[in-house]
């Protein structure tokens, strides 16, 4: 962890004091009240604890690895939501392309190659994947089928990327940083923070609108994509992920406590339109979650499809404040 600035080594152990908290007060809610079920909530628990294991332990060993380890829950996730959606027995030979596609996008983020890393998949994937389906001759179900897939790239490897370049982005020489931040020129200190800043407070949002609807909730927000979204949980979720980003924004990155307020905003509002575009999505697709990888989450899919909005606005956010 020798790498990591001591802001990131401080978030981290406050991560996992958390999770030693809560571990203890499920255990002790268990042994006071017997009677209650609380198998889905220890599972979940139980879940966190490897999925923080693994993630931590990715990003103290290196940023590399934790980008490899990023590109690996691309993988899952693209795996997830192609076995879920419909597709043609003749684009099987195609789907060897978008798997391929995760492989490269995270190696050009590794290797901070941003024009390709930008333009990848948008624009290479979005001209070759359609023209390589109609090379097989097959024009029933054309659309549908390229529309499925683009998106799927998209959401699942585009989108999921930009948490992984977060950890390349470097400070640029712009005379705010040289003058406010002189020792962090060239460094790659904003990286580890700004990706755990990231997940923090997109993580955070969702709990707190959780936490917020369950005990304010009354008017529904969409009833019929996702009845327990309400409008006191949008708005004390809001409020509560805005300060929890700027208390821990200028200590975690760069982003000074206005830049840490308009970041918290931007997560806040994004988390919740990408939780209710997912929600639409199961629901077209009649189906509850993505995948049962993760006991008590669901999918992988399932515990990323906020930062799936979050991540790319974040991460041009940063990019514009960090030159």
């Amino acid at each position: 962890m020798t790498h990591l600035a001591t802001e990131v080594r401080l978030a981290i152990l406050a991560i996992f004091g958390a999770m030693l908290l809560a571990s203890i007060a499920v255990l002790t809610v268990s042994w006071l009240r017997p009677q209650l079920d609380l198998r889905e909530l220890r599972a979940r628990i139980r879940t966190w604890w490897i999925i923080i294991g693994m993630f931590i332990g990715a990003l103290a060993w290196s940023p590399h690895a934790a980008i490899l380890f990023l590109g690996f829950v691309s993988f899952l996730s693209l795996k997830e939501f192609l076995s879920m959606t419909p597709t043609r027995r003749a684009d099987r030979r195609v789907l060897f392309y978008a798997y391929v596609a995760v492989v490269i996008q995270y190696y050009l983020a590794a290797t901070e190659r941003y024009g390709m890393f930008i333009m990848f998949i948008p624009v290479l994937m979005f001209v070759w994947l359609p023209t390589r389906m109609w090379m097989i001759g097959q024009t029933d179900g054309f659309l549908r089928a390229a529309g499925t897939l683009h998106w799927a790239l998209m959401i699942t490897v585009f989108s999921l990327s930009h948490t992984a370049y977060l950890l390349v982005l470097k400070v640029g020489d712009t005379p705010r940083i040289e003058a406010e931040y002189p020792s962090l020129i060239g460094e790659d200190f904003p990286g580890p923070g700004l990706l755990l800043f990231l997940v923090i407070v997109t993580e955070s949002n969702d709990i707190f609108q959780f936490l917020w609807g369950k005990s304010l909730g009354r008017r529904r927000v969409a009833p019929t994509v996702s009845p327990g979204k309400t409008y006191a949980g949008l708005i004390g979720g809001i409020g509560s992920t805005i300060l929890l980003a700027m208390l821990i924004g200028p200590r975690l990155t760069l982003l000074d406590m206005p830049r840490s307020l308009l970041a918290g905003l931007l997560i806040a509002v994004a988390g919740f339109a990408g939780d209710l575009c997912f929600s639409a999505l199961k629901r077209d697709l009649r189906i509850k979650d993505f995948g049962a990888t993760l006991p008590g989450h669901g999918g992988v899919l399932d515990r990323v499809d906020s930062l799936v909005f979050t991540a790319p606005l974040f991460f041009h956010f940063a990019y514009y404040c960090y030159g």
